[in-house]
Formats: structure tokens, C-alpha cells, sequence
């Protein structure tokens, strides 16, 4: 008697899954595609042209990458630091990173590694987490201010590679940054 009540379910529930299949095409409305093209989403395009030219072609090599060099040109900073805990990138740093965008749009060729940092305060998975969105808030202002994907990479350091050693507000205020590193410095 029980196997015929196992054999019966077993049946009833082929049956149900076959009728199931059995209705042919079903018509469905396509899903939504977003569209990331700058500008798509209706938002205001960034304006390219508060930028202030760089001098690309200046330092002692008379090359772009004499530029990267010179201490008297803004492409030789290469260092953008952060409040306590935070990762949005400081107003006082946006005239760097429009320059540092603005030699990556006029030299394809160029690479950039944004290394994320910060102080030794806070677990180490949350440290590395934090150096990830710091190097990342970066290379999101570089696109959008012309550079392209490819030209651009990003890894958290966290704790790990510190400026200052020590163990104060000092050390940790210059601990907390992102560094950019092009070709050949990393």
C-alpha cells in the first residue's frame, strides 16, 4: 500500500511539472536598460573647461613625464589626505586631481595606481575597506573628469605602508591619504 501511494505522488507531481512546460512562449516586456553614457541621466556634464592648463610638455627632460617631476609643477604632488574615518576627497585637493585627469586625457599611454591608506586605528578588514573607497572616491573624480578605465587601477594598502610611524594625531593625520603612483613608481 505505501508504494503505491509513493508511486501515485511521484505521478501526480511529473504531471504537475509537465503541464507546466506544456504552455509554449510566453510573452514577457523586456526589462529596462540603463543608460551610463556621461550626461544620460540628465545630470549636469562636467565642465572641463575650470581646469587649468598643465604644462605637460615642461621639466628638466623637456618630456610629459619631465612634468611628473618638476617640484614646481602640481603633477609632482602625489598625495590627497583625509578627516578621521572619512574618504570623500577634500576641496582643497580637487585642483590636483583635475591635473593629475588632465595629463591622463592628453597621454593614453599613461597608467596610474591609486593606492588607498590609512592610520592604524580600526580592525584590519575594516582599515582595508576603508583604503579601497579612498582610492576608488579618487579614480571615480579622474573619469569623470576624462580619464579612462584602462588608465586607471586601484588596491587598499590599509594599515600597512605608513608615511609617519608614529603613534599620534600627527602620524595618523599624514597616514590617512591616497597615493598616485604612474609607470614605472609602482
Amino acid at each position: 500500500m505505501r508504494a503505491i501511494l509513493i508511486a501515485l505522488l511521484a505521478a501526480t507531481g511529473l504531471a504537475a511539472a509537465l503541464s507546466g512546460c506544456g504552455s509554449g512562449p510566453q510573452s514577457q516586456t523586456p526589462a529596462a536598460v540603463e543608460d551610463r553614457k556621461p550626461g544620460a541621466d540628465g545630470g549636469r556634464p562636467v565642465d572641463t573647461l575650470k581646469v587649468k592648463p598643465v604644462d605637460v610638455t615642461g621639466g628638466p627632460a623637456g618630456t610629459a613625464l619631465g612634468a611628473l617631476k618638476d617640484p614646481a609643477n602640481i603633477l609632482s604632488r602625489r598625495s590627497i589626505f583625509y578627516d578621521f574615518d572619512k574618504f570623500d576627497v577634500k576641496e582643497e585637493y580637487r585642483g590636483l586631481v583635475e591635473a593629475h585627469a588632465r595629463y591622463l586625457r592628453e597621454n593614453p599611454a599613461a597608467r596610474m595606481l591609486i593606492q588607498g591608506n590609512t592610520d592604524e586605528r580600526g580592525s584590519r578588514e575594516y582599515n582595508v575597506s576603508l583604503g579601497q573607497r579612498r582610492s576608488d572616491g579618487v579614480k571615480k573624480m579622474l573619469l569623470l573628469l576624462g580619464a579612462r578605465e584602462n588608465q586607471v587601477e586601484t588596491v587598499s594598502l590599509g594599515e600597512e605602508k605608513p608615511q609617519d610611524p608614529g603613534h599620534g594625531e600627527a602620524a595618523w593625520a599624514k597616514n590617512r591619504r591616497s597615493d598616485l603612483l604612474y609607470s614605472g613608481e609602482y
